[in-house]
């Protein structure tokens, strides 16, 4: 959820939780996790006061950056057997698998 804040900016929760592919009932009760961690922070939208706006808070952006740099740790050890060439041809193909393909300008984690 941090980090689909983070790229899209703040968003409703409806929006979230389709976004993240999670139920309604169960993008409250994360919202309401992380809000009480001080990760992020909800308003009323100011378009539609029914509904709720979450952003991220400045914590919730160092929180993404060590959850980053801790995927990224284990991400190392289980492509530890491969070579780069081969770490990168399988991030491509999960991503492609994922619908997802990643930005040519972003490497693959040597």
């Amino acid at each position: 959820m941090l980090a689909a804040l983070d790229e899209r900016g703040a968003l409703s929760q409806a929006d979230l939780g389709r976004l993240v592919g999670l139920d309604r009932s169960d993008v409250a009760g994360a919202v309401a996790d992380l809000l009480a961690a001080g990760v992020v922070d909800r308003r009323p939208d100011p378009d539609d006061r029914r509904r709720n706006s979450v952003a991220l808070t400045p914590a919730g952006r160092r929180r993404l950056a060590e959850l980053h740099d801790v995927v990224l740790a284990a991400q190392d050890d289980v492509l530890a057997p491969l070579d780069p060439d081969e770490r990168a041809q399988l991030l491509r193909l999960l991503a492609r698998l994922a619908g997802a393909p990643l930005p040519d300008d972003e490497p693959a984690h040597p």
